[in-house]
């Protein structure tokens, strides 16, 4: 599995990250024409159809009145900002302009982000990623003093002691486990829709290596055992901070035992079941933006059914 060609971690931009700690970056690119802006709203990002019917960023260079600006990079054609519409501007523009301050859809990138092209992905999860941070990052750890955004939006500064704070991305580990019939582990979580499956996930906690992860991730859920562990490919996934980290694992289990708090239901599933259940509708797969559907389809050896 190539990760390359994972929706979300396709080569999109170059993050030009010397360029973040000049001060004048981000007023500097505003007063340019070319510069091309990801607007972010509530989660989502600015988008429009296309002919084909795939989705595209819309990166215009209004001047938009946002608080929260951050630079995300450039390429050959351009160089591009987020403006983040913060909660306080939802507020007042529910109340002033119901309709919205612009015509745009604004698209959830769990939904689209493998239609976008490699560039729009990665402008538009490095974006999420970001304003996701400093949504949940205003205070000094420290002190509880209201930090300061430097660097273009890629540290917070406390003014009280000057410690610096970067942006948080959490590891968690996704895997395809497969028992010796080559069946595949998939599970129900206790706040999915009736009919919702996927592989088992988790974050990696503290003090613990990915391998061990995995094991215990799957045993927790499952009572399954992992045996042999493979790491395949890495995704982000900004929901809120998440860098998926696949892997396919094996076991020598046949029969798991879901921990009914976590997960409801847990089963190995042949390919021949994964069709027939899809087709019925009785089962329903990650959607293609994850990589839970890459490592599913790594398995399944083709596309899924939808």
């Amino acid at each position: 599995m190539d990760s390359d060609l994972l929706p979300l971690a396709r080569p999109g931009i170059d993050r030009d990250a010397r360029q973040r700690g000049r001060a004048e970056l981000i007023g500097e690119l505003r007063a340019q024409a070319g510069t091309r802006v990801v607007h972010v709203r509530e989660g989502r990002v600015a988008a429009t159809s296309q002919p084909d019917g795939d989705p595209r960023l819309v990166l215009d260079v209004a001047a938009t009145d946002r608080s929260l600006w951050l630079y995300l990079g450039r390429d050959e054609e351009a160089a591009y900002l987020a403006a983040v519409e913060e909660a306080s501007e939802q507020t007042s523009r529910r109340t002033d302009d119901p309709q919205g301050a612009s015509s745009a859809n604004y698209l959830s990138i769990r939904d689209v982000g493998w239609q976008l092209s490699g560039r729009d992905a990665a402008l538009a999860a490095t974006a999420l990623a970001l304003a996701n941070w400093h949504a949940t990052h205003r205070f000094c750890p420290r002190c509880g003093t209201a930090t300061e955004i430097i660097d273009a939006g890629w540290v917070r500064r406390c003014p009280v002691d000057s410690s610096q704070h970067f942006p948080r991305t959490d590891p968690a580990v996704i895997m395809a486990i497969t028992d010796p019939d080559d069946r595949l582990l998939l599970g129900h979580a206790t706040h999915w829709p009736e009919g919702q499956y996927s592989v088992p996930a988790g974050f990696v906690e503290p003090g613990e290596s990915l391998e061990a992860a995995v094991r215990r991730e799957v045993h927790e859920e499952t009572a399954v055992r992992v045996d042999e562990v493979t790491y395949r490919a890495s995704q982000p996934w900004p929901f809120p901070a998440s860098l998926m980290l696949g892997f396919r694992g094996r076991t020598q289990d046949r029969e798991p035992a879901p921990d009914g708090v976590e997960i409801s239901a847990a089963q190995f599933v042949t390919r021949d079941e994964v069709t027939r259940a899809c087709a019925n509708g009785s089962m329903r797969l990650p959607r293609p933006t994850s990589i839970a559907c890459s490592l599913i389809e790594e398995w399944f050896g083709r596309p899924l059914p939808r």
